[in-house]
């Protein structure tokens, strides 16, 4: 009886009327005590409850960061391996090395223009680029 009185007491918000009767009868000590009592529980459960939204939120973002990253890393995979096949066809004479005429003939391609488009590259830029990587 006395569990079920507290269960009342702490999710009924009618409080008041259990505690009067001790308030009025015994002493004010237990209005004090059961007043601490509901503000400790009620306390508990907010924090729970909002521990457990804030667990569930960060999770998430946590898990969209991490896509986005495998996202961009598979991106940037993809995009190697298309250059990779560029530079592979424009090696024409098969000694695993291009030469700037190898080199201005392929950017010249308009899949090749779109792959450096995607670096932000303009194809003057690749051309410099490479007379600076080929010294």
């Amino acid at each position: 009886r006395a569990l079920w009185t507290l269960f009342l007491v702490t999710f009924s918000g009618g409080w008041p009327s259990y505690v009067q009767p001790l308030v009025t009868e015994v002493s004010w000590v237990y209005a004090l005590a059961f007043a601490i009592y509901v503000w400790v529980v009620v306390f508990a459960v907010t924090r729970i409850i909002t521990a457990t939204f804030l667990k569930d939120t960060l999770q998430a973002a946590s898990e969209d960061a991490e896509m986005i990253l495998r996202e961009q890393k598979a991106d940037k995979a993809k995009l190697a391996n298309r250059l990779h096949e560029l530079f592979s066809v424009a090696d024409k004479s098969g000694d695993g090395m291009i030469s700037l005429e190898e080199f201005r003939s392929v950017v010249q391609l308009p899949r090749a223009q779109t792959y450096f488009n995607s670096l932000d590259l303009q194809i003057s830029e690749a051309c410099e680029l490479f007379t600076m990587l080929d010294d």
